[in-house]
């Protein structure tokens, strides 16, 4: 049954941004900043959304994890730059510290996401 998905491409970039921009509230409003629980909650999220999306849109979520930390990174960096830099940074200063700040979730997400769309994908040939 996880090789088939239960969510269109669409849904689960929807869903997928939707979690992330939570976890987002949720980490700001208790520390005041992108911390290690965002991380931890990225890599999940990347995870669960491999395994919910259909072999027909793998393309759409193997691209979705940088996407959504850019976006997120460059939000906050518009909005709240203290949240992702050092107070002062300019939104582009701001946006590349945030980046550099979670690369190490990034790239676990992604290698996630990645491993396991290929995992699901050989076993769709498979079958």
């Amino acid at each position: 049954m996880w090789t088939e998905g239960i969510e269109p491409g669409r849904q689960a970039v929807a869903l997928g941004l939707a979690a992330t921009l939570t976890v987002v509230a949720i980490d700001v409003s208790l520390v005041g900043e992108l911390s290690f629980f965002f991380d931890l909650c990225f890599i999940v999220l990347c995870l669960g959304l491999a395994l919910i999306v259909r072999a027909h849109d793998f393309f759409t979520v193997g691209v979705l994890p940088p996407l959504m930390m850019l976006t997120v990174v460059a939000l906050l960096g518009a909005v709240a730059p203290h949240t992702v830099a050092t107070r002062g940074d300019s939104f582009v200063q701001a946006t590349v510290s945030g980046l550099a700040h979670h690369s190490g979730a990034l790239v676990a997400g992604y290698a996630l996401c990645l491993v396991t769309l290929a995992v699901r994908q050989r076993a769709t040939q498979d079958t």
